[in-house]
């Protein structure tokens, strides 16, 4: 895979060799099991697969040099390049300024925008909409654009459902940019609408098989399909994409319910002509990630932390993984751990931020699983682990803890 060129500051000296090692010895990533530091009275049990993924890294590289290449020229991001509050600090720091909030709402007078101003096109891509509108402001959406390639290949898995008379339907939440941008793109050449989880799903199939009115529909997905849906006609044919930070299994869960509900209605020997197979749309990173979750949870540890930017979909998600087994701190940096009795962070349930006290354990050794989002530097994972470490005496020295691990993994 492509060797991205991004900013020193967000590698990593610690798991940076980690990942390494374990790439060597797994080309075909067979091997889901978490690695092990042994600091002594603290270990850690580092998942498999996290961090920067390759439209993260696509979309950072890009920026960078666009900064690097254009000294004086005004630069704006249309929206947050990703979802790390770390990373649109730092671009933000370097004079790039953001055209809109993750919401789509403006922050800045686009009447203002010049043709020799440069607009960067952020990893989650954008609307036909907006592309048009920056183009009749005279700026190419396209020279600057660092939408993930897994992303707009879920926009021609779209573009050639609609083509084929089938209906997008798009397992993702309708405020999040990547799902806006999908269903702008989708609704170029096929009638769309969304989907937010397993529940919508099955009220959807309940349309589908009648069971509900065409009044219950409308009301029930306002705003969340394109105009002029038909529930007699567009429900017929159906496909389902998703957005790329979902949970892969809620996904296939969705696929499958709904071509269930197909073979009910129009039978097995038919489900062809009515139901589209695309599994090919679900983003390997994000399956790596959650699989790579999934499998911390055959170990045991006292608690686990995920670092990434709280607004972060596909972070949020291993958190809810993580949740299932452990008790799961989400955090954002390692300023969030304040103190060895004290640590902040993020509840996706009450989209809260709250303290926990006394998050150590007494005994030892402490168990700790780890994990972090896509958007996330593994430099940040590595001040994770440093600050933790540093609560404890007698800890083994940080360099000799990873040589040590590179020798065992590579004997």
């Amino acid at each position: 895979m492509k060797k991205f060129d991004i900013p020193l500051f967000y590698r990593s000296s610690i798991i940076g060799k980690i990942k390494e090692v374990r790439e060597s010895g797994d080309r075909q990533k067979k091997d889901y099991s978490p690695s092990a530091l042994d600091f002594g009275p603290i270990r850690f049990l580092i998942a498999r697969h996290f961090g920067f993924c390759y439209g993260v890294e696509n979309a950072i590289e890009i920026a960078y040099k666009t900064i690097e290449k254009n000294p004086g020229k005004r630069i704006f991001l249309l929206s947050e390049m990703i979802h790390n509050p770390g990373v649109n600090s730092d671009l933000s720091d370097r004079g790039i300024s953001f055209l809109m909030d993750t919401s789509g709402n403006k922050l800045f007078d686009w009447n203002k925008l010049t043709p020799n101003d440069i607009v960067i096109i952020p990893a989650f891509g954008t609307t036909l909409e907006i592309e048009t509108e920056l183009k009749s402001l005279g700026i190419n959406a396209y020279r600057y654009n660092t939408t993930c390639p897994f992303v707009e290949k879920v926009w021609n898995r779209s573009k050639q459902l609609g083509t084929q008379d089938y209906t997008v339907i798009i397992h993702g939440k309708h405020y999040h940019e990547e799902t806006r941008a999908t269903f702008s793109h989708g609704a170029s050449d096929a009638n769309a609408l969304i989907v937010r989880d397993i529940e919508e799903t099955k009220f959807l199939g309940s349309v589908i098989l009648g069971e509900r009115s065409k009044d219950e529909f409308y009301s029930f997905f306002r705003g969340k399909h394109t105009p002029g849906f038909e529930v007699g006609k567009h429900l017929t044919r159906v496909g389902v994409v998703n957005q790329t930070t979902m949970l892969a299994s809620e996904t296939q869960a969705i696929a499958d319910y709904l071509k269930n509900i197909m073979i009910q209605k129009y039978g097995e020997e038919n489900l062809k002509n009515y139901f589209a197979d695309t599994r090919d749309t679900l983003c390997y990173a994000t399956n790596d990630n959650q699989d790579a979750a999934l499998a911390l949870r055959n170990y045991d540890a006292d608690f686990a932390i995920v670092v990434g930017g709280y607004n972060s979909s596909n972070t949020s998600h291993l958190v809810e993984l993580c949740e299932e087994k452990f008790t799961t701190y989400f955090i954002s940096s390692s300023e969030k751990i304040i103190s060895n009795q004290s640590i902040s962070h993020f509840d996706i349930h009450s989209k809260s931020e709250k303290i926990t006290k006394d998050y150590l354990p007494k005994k030892r050794p402490v168990k700790i699983a780890l994990t972090s989002g896509a958007s996330c530097p593994d430099a940040v994972v590595d001040e994770v682990i440093q600050k933790l470490v540093s609560f404890f005496d007698s800890t083994k020295n940080i360099d000799d803890v990873v040589s040590n691990f590179i020798t065992d993994y590579s004997v």
